[in-house]
């Protein structure tokens, strides 16, 4: 990958404003997340992360992926997340408070 091609990915720093469990899913949770703008985002970590746990949580997510459906729900962005030991995701997060949409670079 190009220097170029990295930087056509949209990252930026989103704060939860909600989050709920996705009916019929043990792994998928749907959030809403203030990246400037207000972002629903479906993303399967409900295994390792409770809903009112991340509420107010700041997470690094990729913006500009197209729009996918998944259980019925859009999902616009992916979180970004590394593996534990057992293969858990582990969010990707600024370690002070940034602004909502603030870009990665």
């Amino acid at each position: 990958m190009t220097i170029d091609e990295f930087q056509k990915a949209d990252l930026r720093v989103g704060t939860i404003l909600a989050a709920e469990r996705v009916e019929g899913s043990e792994k998928l949770l749907k959030l809403q997340i203030d990246i400037g703008e207000p972002r629903q985002i479906v993303s399967g970590i409900a295994k390792a992360y409770a809903p009112e746990e991340m509420i107010g949580k700041q997470v690094v997510i990729i913006a500009n992926l197209e729009p996918r459906m998944l259980m019925g729900l859009e999902s616009q962005g992916m979180l970004l997340a590394a593996h534990g030991e057992n293969g858990e995701p582990i969010l990707v997060a600024p370690l002070a408070a940034v602004p909502p949409g603030s870009k990665i670079s």
